[in-house]
C-alpha cells in the first residue's frame, strides 16, 4: 500500500472516535493535499540544488564557492523570515490564503531563476535574489505541518507526519533526479526568442518547478477544506471556508505549554536542519575537487546519488512507522543523531593519498595550452590551488562519500520526523501555526547558516575542519537531547489527558 493511500483506512492512522462520514473523507482528501504540497516544497528546492554551482559559475565567472554559500543560503533565508508570518496569518484566516500567495511567490521566483542570465550585469546577485524568493514562498511549510498536526488525532500524528516526511523525501528523490534527466538538454540547450527564454540543464528544471506550482494552486483552492480534530480522534470543526464569510480557530485547551520542551524541540531541530544543509551544500564542490569530476558529471552522479538519499529515506520512514509504535519518538531521535555523526567521522581525511590539482596538468603541460583555451568543451578539473587546503589534506575516497551518504541517509530523515512529531504533540491542541512558523524558522536559519558556514571553513580551511566541527555540533547535540529527554513528552501526557 502506498504511504499516501488510503491513510484513514490504516491501522495506525485510523482514529478511534472518527465518524467516517463526508466529513472525514474530505479531511483526509485535504490531509494529502498537504502532502502533494510538501511534496512539491521539496521537489522546488532540491530540483536545481546540484546545478546551482555549475550554474552560477557559467552566468558570472567572478562568483566562488563562497558566493555559493550565501545562494544556497538564501533559500532558507527566505522561509525563515517567511514562516512564521504565514503561521500567523494561518491562525487568523483560512489557510487556504497563505498557502495560494506562497505558492505563487513560488512559482513567479523559479521564472525569474530561469531568467537570471539575461541581465547584463550582477548576474549572481539576480540568482541570490531568486532564490530568496523561492524560499519565501517555501515559508508556508508551517502552515502545512500546522494542517496536518491540527487535522490528526494523537494516535494518528505520529504516522500522518511520518507520510508526509516521506512525500518530502519523495521530492527530494525526485528534484535530483529530474535534474540529471534534463541534464541531456545540456548547457547550450535552446533559446526560445520570443521570450527571451534560455531552456538549458540550469533553467529547465526551475520551469517545471514553477510548473508544479501551479498545479498545487489549483488543488489547494479546489479540494482543500479546514477540519480540526482533538487529541482523541474526535472532530471539533469542519469548516468548508468556500465562502469565507466568518473565520473559526479551534477552541483552545486547558493548560500551558511547556516551554522548555519547545526551546529544545528548536534547538534539536537547529542542529539537525543545519548539519544536514552542510551536507547538501558541500557535495557538489567536494565531489569535483575530490573525484576531479566535470559540472556535468557532478550534476549527473550527485543527482543520482542524492536520488538514492531519498529512495532510502522512504524506506527509513516506512520503518520509523512501525518502530516508533514500538519503542517511542524519543529513542529514534537519538539513535537517528548517533546515525549522523558516525556518517560525518567517516567522512574525515585520512591517508597519504592527495587530490588532483588543477595547476598540476597546466604546469606539466604548457605545450597543449593554446589548445586547451581554444576548446571550450575542455574544463579544468580537480582541487583548484587557490584552495591552499589542497596541497597537504588527504583525498577523500568515494567509498568514503557513499558510505557516508547511506549512513547519513538514516539519521537525517529519522531525526528530521522525530522532531517535529514531537514538537506537534508537545503543542498538543493548541493552535500551532505561529509555534510551527518558528520551528520551520529555525531550521531555515539552520539552513542559511549551515551552507555559508560550510563554503567559509571548506574554502579556507578544507574539509577535516568542516568535518571536525559537525562532528562537535553533533555530540553536543546528544548530550543535549539526553539531559531534557524526560520533558519531551506530549501535551496530553504532561497534562494527564491521556496515560503515556
Amino acid at each position: 500500500m502506498s504511504l499516501v493511500e488510503s491513510d484513514e483506512n490504516t491501522p495506525l492512522l485510523r482514529g478511534e472516535n472518527t465518524s467516517g462520514g463526508d466529513a472525514d473523507r474530505s479531511r483526509w482528501r485535504s490531509i494529502r493535499v498537504m502532502y502533494f504540497t510538501m511534496f512539491l516544497s521539496s521537489v522546488g528546492f532540491s530540483i536545481v540544488i546540484t546545478s546551482i554551482w555549475p550554474y552560477l559559475k557559467k552566468i558570472d565567472k567572478s562568483a566562488d564557492a563562497s558566493f555559493l554559500g550565501w545562494v544556497v543560503a538564501a533559500y532558507s533565508l527566505g522561509q525563515m523570515v517567511a514562516s512564521p508570518l504565514f503561521g500567523l496569518w494561518s491562525n487568523h484566516r483560512p489557510r487556504r490564503e497563505p498557502l495560494v500567495c506562497s505558492i505563487f511567490i513560488n512559482v513567479s521566483a523559479n521564472i525569474y531563476y530561469a531568467y537570471v542570465y539575461l541581465p547584463s550585469s550582477h548576474k549572481k546577485i539576480h540568482m541570490l535574489l531568486a532564490r530568496t524568493f523561492v524560499g519565501i514562498g517555501a515559508g508556508n511549510v508551517a502552515v502545512v505541518r500546522s494542517y496536518v498536526a491540527s487535522a490528526t488525532s494523537l494516535r494518528e500524528r505520529t504516522c500522518a507526519m511520518a507520510n508526509m516526511s516521506a512525500c518530502q523525501a519523495l521530492g527530494f528523490i525526485l528534484g535530483p533526479a529530474l535534474q540529471a534527466a534534463l541534464a541531456f538538454i545540456g548547457e547550450t540547450g535552446v533559446n526560445v526568442n520570443v521570450i527571451q527564454l534560455w531552456v538549458n540543464m540550469y533553467t529547465a528544471p526551475a520551469l517545471l518547478a514553477a510548473f508544479f506550482g501551479i498545479i498545487n494552486i489549483l488543488l489547494v483552492i479546489l479540494v482543500l477544506r479546514e477540519h480540526f480534530v482533538d487529541d482523541h480522534g474526535n472532530d471539533i470543526r469542519a469548516i468548508n471556508y468556500t465562502s469565507e464569510e466568518q473565520v473559526d480557530v479551534a477552541p483552545e485547551a486547558e493548560g500551558d505549554i511547556d516551554q522548555i520542551a519547545v526551546f529544545t524541540s528548536n534547538v534539536l531541530f537547529f542542529v539537525i536542519l543545519f548539519i544536514f544543509a552542510v551536507f547538501e551544500t558541500i557535495s557538489t564542490p567536494l565531489s569535483m575537487d575530490m573525484f576531479s569530476w566535470t559540472r556535468k558529471e557532478a550534476v549527473s552522479y550527485n543527482g543520482i546519488i542524492l536520488a538514492a538519499i531519498g529512495f532510502e529515506s522512504i524506506l527509513v520512514f516506512v520503518v520509523v512507522k512501525v518502530v516508533s509504535a514500538r519503542v517511542g519518538d524519543r529513542p529514534l531521535l537519538l539513535g537517528g543523531l548517533i546515525f549522523i555523526f558516525v556518517g560525518f567521522f567517516i567522512l574525515l581525511p585520512w591517508g597519504n593519498q592527495y587530490p588532483k590539482i588543477q595547476w598540476a596538468d597546466i604546469q606539466n603541460n604548457t605545450r597543449l595550452a593554446p589548445t586547451q583555451s581554444s576548446n571550450t568543451s575542455l574544463e579544468p578539473t580537480g582541487c583548484p590551488y587557490q584552495q591552499a587546503w589542497c596541497l597537504f589534506t588527504p583525498v577523500i575516497n568515494l567509498a568514503q562519500y557513499i558510505t557516508s551518504d547511506i549512513l547519513i541517509g538514516v539519521g537525517y530523515p529519522t531525526c528530521n520526523v522525530m522532531s517535529y512529531t514531537l514538537y506537534s504533540k508537545i503543542l498538543g491542541p493548541k493552535p500551532q501555526g505561529v509555534y510551527m512558523g518558528w520551528l520551520t524558522a529555525s531550521g531555515s536559519g539552520a539552513r542559511t547558516l549551515g551552507p555559508v558556514f560550510v563554503s567559509q571553513v571548506y574554502t579556507n580551511w578544507g574539509p577535516r575542519w568542516a568535518f571536525i566541527v559537525i562532528c562537535g555540533i553533533v555530540l553536543v547535540a546528544i548530550v543535549f537531547l539526553s539531559a531534557m529527554y524526560k520533558r519531551l513528552i506530549a501535551f496530553s501526557i504532561r497534562h494527564g489527558m491521556i496515560e503515556d
